[in-house]
């Protein structure tokens, strides 16, 4: 539910109203009675979290691996490689 501003037109009080988008219009003010005007407000702010949002989440695949070339990683198929060098063989 979004915060509303309001301000009186006979005291000039600001005042915020915590309501649903459906409801009506706040129309006096608590403190005088006097008649409110809802004022504009700028919105609150909002934080894009997980991943999707920024241009690196979706780069391709030749990129990617183009990058982890140049930066001396190696790519996942030279990691296996290594991870299954053969056993070394028992002597008696």
């Amino acid at each position: 539910m979004p915060t509303y501003e309001y301000e009186c037109e006979k005291c000039h009080l600001q005042f915020e109203q915590f309501q649903r988008m459906k409801d009506e219009p706040v129309k006096t003010c608590p403190a005088c009675g006097g008649k409110v005007r809802r004022l504009i407000s700028g919105g609150g702010g909002f934080l894009f979290k997980g991943n999707g949002f920024y241009i690196t989440d979706h780069r391709s695949k030749s990129y990617k691996s183009k990058e982890r070339e140049e930066k001396g990683i190696p790519t996942k198929k030279e990691e296996k490689k290594e991870t299954k060098a053969p056993a070394a063989k028992k002597t008696e």
